[in-house]
Order: C-alpha cells, then sequence, then structure tokens
C-alpha cells in the first residue's frame, strides 16, 4: 500500500517529530545543540516558517510550526536535515543516515493543542529524567516563554498573546500551565497523532480541514469508507 503524502497545509500548526535512526545520539555536546538551533533559526526564516516551539533531546526532537506555504515545512526540515548530516558527519567522522527515516507531522488544532503541546515538549526532559524542573533544561524554548532568554528562533503564536495583556501575565500564564501539566491522555494523543499523520481536534476542525486537502486527514473506520470519524 502507498504510504500517505505527509499532512502540511499553509497556516496551520504542526507538530514535527524528528528521530535519530535505531534511537542513536544526534547531538552529543553542546556544539551539536547549537548548531542545530542555528540550522533551524535561519531556514524557519528563509522558508517562511513560524517556529512557535520546540525541545531537543538527545536522540530526537520536536517543534511545533505554522508555515506561510504549502513547500514551506518540507523545505526547511529537508535542508535542515541535510545540513545537519553533512555536520555531525564531519565533526564526529561517522558516515552513513542518521535519522530514522522522514520526519513525522500532523496538523493541531490550536484551540484545543496549542498549550498542551508546548507544554508536552517542555516537560519531556522531565519525564526522560534528564532535568527535575523544565526550566533546568537549556535546549526547549520554555525559558524564552518564561521571559528568561530571548531565542530568535521563535514566534509567538497568537494564542500564546491571548495568555495576558502584559508579558508578565503571559508568563506567569504559560508558567502555570506548564505547573501543571498535561493529562496521559492528552500527551498519548498527541505522540501517536504526529506519528501517524493523522490531524487531532474536534469533529469541526477535521470537517473544514478535510475541504482543504483531497489526503484523508483522520484515519477511516475499517471496512467502511472514510467519513472523517472523530479524532482524539
Amino acid at each position: 500500500m502507498a504510504r500517505l503524502p505527509r499532512l502540511t497545509l499553509p497556516g496551520h500548526l504542526h507538530h514535527v517529530i524528528q528521530r535519530g535512526n535505531n534511537r542513536q545520539p544526534i547531538f552529543v555536546d553542546r556544539e551539536d545543540f547549537e548548531a542545530m538551533l542555528a540550522l533551524l533559526a535561519d531556514n524557519a526564516q528563509r522558508h517562511a516558517v513560524a517556529v512557535h516551539a520546540y525541545v531537543l533531546m538527545d536522540n530526537h526532537f520536536h517543534l511545533m510550526a505554522t508555515p506561510s506555504t504549502a513547500d514551506g515545512l518540507p523545505q526547511m526540515m529537508q535542508a535542515v536535515g541535510r545540513r545537519y548530516v553533512q555536520y555531525f558527519n564531519r565533526r564526529h567522522g561517522r558516515t552513513g543516515t542518521l535519522w530514522e527515516g522522514r520526519y513525522r507531522s500532523t496538523v493541531l488544532q490550536p484551540e484545543r493543542y496549542l498549550l498542551p503541546c508546548m507544554v508536552y515538549l517542555d516537560l519531556n526532559p522531565v519525564r526522560s529524567g534528564a532535568v527535575v524542573q523544565a526550566v533546568d533544561y537549556p535546549w526547549s524554548s520554555h525559558a524564552h516563554w518564561l521571559g528568561l532568554r530571548v531565542d530568535r528562533l521563535l514566534t509567538p503564536h497568537a494564542l500564546y498573546w491571548a495568555l495576558g495583556n502584559t508579558p508578565f501575565a503571559r508568563e506567569a500564564a504559560y508558567a502555570a500551565a506548564v505547573q501543571a501539566g498535561i493529562s496521559s491522555r492528552e500527551q498519548a494523543a498527541l505522540t501517536t497523532s504526529a506519528l501517524s499523520g493523522w490531524a487531532l481536534g474536534d469533529p469541526e476542525f477535521v470537517a473544514e480541514l478535510q475541504k482543504q486537502t483531497p489526503r484523508r486527514v483522520v484515519r477511516g473506520k475499517a471496512g467502511r469508507p472514510a467519513l472523517l470519524p472523530v479524532s482524539e
């Protein structure tokens, strides 16, 4: 059966996951993390992709982003992936592939999933045991949204601005959201949707999304034609 193309739609919020091949490390030290962030910042600007959040883990990374064009996100990820492999192989004296196939991604309904997905990314290092608190991890967007540093890679989503009328109010509201965390159901839905490529949102969002692409946006029911079933 032919593999479905990625669900990539301009103007919509996307959750992206890129893994290392066989879960091998893709970042060895600070220089590697900084090289990836520089590549992401340069190529996000070049391909008109607004990156709202990220986390770089030892063997994978996540992005939340809104592309302005249909080709912007794939072009950005292709450029970043190719250049980073060249850099990594040259620096660490290795050859061959670094990535576990193509990156995974899907479209999220921002009203329901922007903040939960940002929190999901911020808490990834805590869940892995890398740090005790999200603020202790240097390779995520968490510190930027708390006002602790300025990150040129990041562009605020309109729903982040809606958290408060002042920077302090927004930062406090976001800190509270991270402190509250997300449910195991939300965590599973965010992971599964990105890895499977099926959109995540309520039935109305999914129905509107389907009008914008001939590619199915949610899995059809077994044995029946796809009728836009309710997503997670």
